[in-house]
């Protein structure tokens, strides 16, 4: 059987200082039949010239240039639209994949028909140093705990689009990963997570997922004007997030 292709969609914005890591991490998959679509943000450093000098000698990296500064969410879903592949798979350009991370998501999602699959990832320092510390993913997660957690890494998930059909992402500067996560699970039940850490995620010091503020500020933005949650609900979710967010802090930290 053919192995079905998979887009992996990447926003860049000033990434030279890691970026040719995570595409070398791609390009090191077993699971060969992949496109990486990098969507520079009109950085001002060195990361559209790395792009450039990796295409040259991989034809499954493709370039895509923004006009203007538009924020991840544009860049993912210009992404999503130019994805050619029925699965989508997401990377961020400071992470790094395990080499079987595509081989052994897709074919767990072929064999039990499984639309939306993450997986555990492992907390690396800036400098690439790995830790002992990993965020287990669950074997799987409905919406209502989703609203809960944060477990979900972006760069751990696939999307199956021949379940889930085309989607984009929320326009919002923050949160719309697991705003679109939250959509799609309107339409599935479940997202089912894989033990393995097949992700090192990547801990820099002035990325939008450092500032606790503005995670906060995040978090409350996608219940009450992506979600519609009422009042009431939302600091009963918000709850569940703040005691969990804190958990996996102090696990990080630890």
């Amino acid at each position: 059987m053919n192995k079905p292709l998979v887009s992996i969609i990447t926003p860049v914005y000033n990434s030279g200082k890691f970026l040719s890591e995570t595409i070398e991490s791609i390009q090191k998959q077993t699971y060969t039949n992949w496109q990486l679509l990098l969507v520079d943000d009109c950085s001002s450093d060195n990361s559209v010239e790395i792009i450039k000098d990796y295409q040259k000698h991989d034809s499954r990296i493709k370039f895509i240039q923004l006009e203007k500064n538009s924020g991840a969410a544009v860049s993912r879903n210009v992404g999503l639209k130019n994805a050619e592949g029925r699965f989508v798979a997401f990377v961020d350009s400071d992470d790094l994949w395990n080499s079987k991370k595509l081989e052994t998501q897709v074919n767990y999602m072929l064999k039990e028909n499984i639309g939306f699959t993450f997986t555990s990832y492992r907390y690396m320092k800036e400098d690439g140093t790995r830790t002992n510390k990993v965020a287990r993913a669950p074997k799987k997660i409905d919406y209502e705990n989703l609203l809960k957690n944060t477990i979900i890494g972006c760069s751990t998930v696939v999307i199956d689009k021949d379940i889930f059909g085309e989607f984009e992402m929320p326009y919002v500067r923050r949160g719309q990963d697991t705003a679109t996560w939250l959509k799609l699970l309107k339409k599935e039940k479940y997202a089912y997570g894989i033990y393995e850490d097949l992700v090192d995620y990547r801990l820099v010091g002035n990325s939008i997922s450092s500032n606790k503020l503005k995670a906060i500020k995040r978090t409350w933005n996608t219940y009450r004007n992506i979600e519609k949650l009422s009042l009431p609900k939302s600091i009963y979710v918000f709850c569940f997030y703040a005691y969990n967010a804190i958990k996996k802090r102090i696990k990080k930290e630890n």
